[in-house]
């Protein structure tokens, strides 16, 4: 475990990881605990983990050994996984087993733990873990992280609120978004409020309309029964693309602390206008009727795209473009900022002014974090011939990038120290269905696309007379 962590470590802490042996703590959670204990961040951190499959503490532990070799990407988390694994308890279902495992992690210890208890379980389980947990008397002193959708309608989302509000106080509940932990999403914060550079031209004046797009190459492997019930709205625009939408649209927050952001957040919310239904393209991937468990008669969205707008005084009329679907062309996670072209132009025709469209900052949201401005420059020679060129910066050009942390870390750390920045609150989560009912109660056809495709035709009506970022027709540069 390293001796001087780069980072304030967190206060003890017992990891009651429901869900334990289920695809996301395989692949995400069990690594990044390891990584956040042994890079000296959370280095007091005890692990309960239970799940309906019949375990033991010893088969547990293989089981958490596997993920850790299949998804680690750390050679000296693995070094060191025998010391974590000291570490590692388990509990089966019920109140009794559940007490008896904590009990069982937090014997001999000499200082007082606190309990973060991640809920890495269906949504519908969700509402039945906080009621053991309250049987258990493991409320106080704890923090509870939920997985999302949280809710799939305003009535739900409510009704999921009231209830959980019963047992946990609101500033207890932390409802994570991943897209939120990415160091790139924090980038957009650094960007805007950092620099004279950006601040002064962020809003309509300047900017011309927004790109937040969020393709997938992937299908639904193992997760079909889930997504015929939820769809590609419910599962990543509610959850993901509306939250990143908040970051770049909120007004700056009177000081960085997680109080005055969620204000902010909370204030672009409130602003979005309710979503009309003609804005939304909803698409499903040819062959999806063919999956096992899918209703031949399903009309459930594997692609969603739409136009909403942020209805204030810096955002008055300009559009947001948000898309995202399964088994499309490339897998990208982009933000884009387009900024409107001067008036007039006094270059003459054939020089190439506007040939490439207008001037863009790019937000790269993948692991590998990049950051592009793209800009009108002049093509050296005879002439006056005008060519796009671009600055970009990557997070492997600096020498710390050993040192960020993978979004589910960065997350489980700040839930851990009551940090609630990158979380979404009731108000937020109630807000967004709100403004969704209308889509929700009205939906528009389900149309059909190619997979390899971007989704379907009907893409480029709804974003005209502006064209889609992606895909580029410039790659990155460096190994992209």
């Amino acid at each position: 475990m390293a001796t001087h962590p780069q980072g304030t470590p967190g206060q003890p802490t017992t990891v009651i990881l429901f869900g334990a042996t289920g695809d996301l703590s395989r692949r995400k959670l069990l690594p990044g605990m390891l990584h956040l204990w042994r890079s000296g961040l959370l280095p007091d951190m005890q692990i309960v983990g239970t799940s309906l499959e019949e375990h033991t503490r010893d088969t547990f532990i293989d089981f958490a050994r596997q993920a850790v070799e299949e998804h680690g990407d750390d050679v000296q988390d693995k070094q060191e996984f025998d010391e974590f694994a000291k570490r590692l308890f388990w509990a089966g279902p019920g109140v009794d087993n559940l007490r008896a495992g904590v009990a069982e992690a937090e014997a001999g210890l000499t200082e007082p733990q606190q309990r973060l208890h991640y809920l890495s379980v269906p949504p519908s389980a969700a509402l039945a873990v906080v009621k053991e947990l309250d049987a258990c008397d493991l409320v106080q002193n704890s923090r509870i992280v939920m997985e999302k959708p949280f809710g799939t309608d305003l009535e739900s989302a409510k009704a999921l609120n009231a209830a959980i509000h019963e047992v946990f106080d609101e500033s207890q509940i932390f409802r994570i978004d991943h897209f939120l932990g990415k160091e790139a999403a924090l980038n957009i914060l650094a960007m805007r409020f950092a620099n004279g550079l950006f601040e002064p031209i962020w809003h309509r004046n300047f900017i011309s309309h927004v790109q937040i797009d969020i393709p997938e190459t992937l299908g639904l492997d193992g997760r079909l029964s889930f997504y015929e019930k939820t769809g590609a709205y419910k599962d990543m625009v509610v959850t993901h693309l509306f939250q990143v939408l908040a970051f770049i649209a909120m007004e700056a927050p009177t000081a960085l602390d997680p109080q005055s952001i969620t204000e902010e957040k909370n204030k672009v919310f409130r602003s979005i206008l309710p979503l009309d239904p003609h804005d939304v393209v909803r698409g499903q991937y040819a062959g999806y009727h063919d999956e096992d468990g899918v209703d031949p008669d399903s009309d459930t969205e594997t692609f969603i795209a739409l136009k909403c707008f942020v209805d204030n005084w810096r955002w008055a009329d300009v559009p947001f473009f948000l898309r995202t679907g399964k088994k499309l062309s490339e897998g990208q996670r982009i933000i884009s900022i387009a900024f409107k072209e001067p008036p007039k132009s006094m270059f003459p025709e054939g020089s190439g002014i506007g040939d490439h469209g207008p001037d863009h900052l790019t937000f790269d949201l993948a692991d590998e974090a990049r950051m592009s401005l793209s800009f009108y420059g002049k093509r050296p020679g005879p002439g006056f011939h005008l060519v796009k060129q671009s600055m970009q910066f990557a997070m492997d050009d600096t020498g710390w990038v050993g040192s960020v942390l993978e979004a589910y870390e960065r997350l489980i750390l700040d839930a851990v120290k009551g940090n609630h920045t990158l979380f979404t609150t009731a108000e937020g989560v109630e807000r967004l269905w709100e403004i969704s009912e209308p889509l929700l109660d009205n939906p528009p056809p389900v149309r059909e696309y190619q997979p390899g495709s971007w989704g379907p035709n009907q893409i480029h009506q709804l974003i005209a007379p502006f064209t889609w970022r992606l895909p580029f027709e410039r790659k990155w540069r460096g190994n992209a």
